[in-house]
């Protein structure tokens, strides 16, 4: 793994910290690779049962390496194609990831790093949290994944907004619209609590935890009975686990029950 991206694994949980604080954690090519590696790797990596995503120095993540886009545009007529290159299979990669993800949002989360943090399954801030969709300001539409999470966390009405706009949102309105699932009072405490918080979904039963994402990613666009077929598949599946049965008892035997994530 190059060292744009730094990868911590401590009881379960695998911390992932974007690493070009002196670009404020843009998104370069090197780093989009190494990401999207990363993330698929952990996908099937049993000693994984967490994410926590945090980036290094005084930002979360800038979006786009715009000197290095600004390069890319100089140097060919050819259409932006990192989108689909690189974005799509990183927000796929991400979103369909089987095991809880928090982002530890510290600073400014802006463009495709706002983006990367609303994939998140959960998001924790500080007094200097803010989220900026920048893409307007530079003449783009929306990438990585925000014009489908966006509208799900803040509703149609306040995600045009935020898009068209393109105006900063600090952290007390970004908590209170739901963008931040947590707000701490100290900079210093965001990651420390993101990685409590992710401690607790690593002890938890993970192969649910997947399943859920699942059914909650299949409902944005299912019918009724669409949403039911994914819920019963799902079931069953979790319904097999040694999870499930230990628990089961567990509850019976009024004793705290210990998850394996299988």
């Amino acid at each position: 793994m190059t060292d744009v991206l730094l990868v911590d694994h401590a009881d379960g949980v695998v911390t992932l910290t974007l690493n070009r604080p002196e670009s404020l954690n843009s998104l370069n090519v090197e780093l989009k690779v190494a990401l999207h590696s990363a993330v698929t790797s952990l996908a099937s990596d049993p000693s994984c049962r967490a994410v926590v995503l945090a980036g290094a120095g005084r930002a979360f993540c800038v979006g786009q390496d715009l000197k290095e886009h600004t390069e890319a545009l100089a140097s060919s007529d050819a259409p932006l194609d990192t989108v689909k290159i690189h974005y799509n299979p990183l927000v796929r990669a991400l979103a369909e990831l089987p095991k809880p993800v928090v982002a530890a949002v510290v600073g400014a989360a802006a463009g495709a790093g706002a983006s990367l943090a609303y994939l998140a399954d959960f998001r924790i801030g500080g007094p200097r949290t803010s989220f900026l969709m920048a893409f307007a300001n530079v003449g783009l539409a929306a990438d990585t994944g925000a014009s489908w999470t966006l509208p799900r966390l803040v509703g149609a009405a306040k995600a045009t907004e935020m898009l068209m706009l393109a105006e900063p949102l600090g952290a007390a309105d970004a908590h209170r619209l739901g963008l931040l699932n947590r707000l701490v009072e100290d900079d210093a405490a965001v990651l420390p609590a993101a990685q409590e918080l992710a401690a607790r979904l690593a002890a938890g039963p993970t192969v649910a935890y997947g399943q859920i994402k699942r059914q909650l990613a299949a409902s944005a666009t299912a019918t009724l009975a669409e949403a039911l077929e994914v819920e019963g598949d799902a079931q069953q599946l979790c319904g097999a686990t040694a999870d499930h049965r230990n628990a089961t008892a567990a509850f019976v035997a009024k004793q705290k029950p210990t998850f394996i994530g299988a």
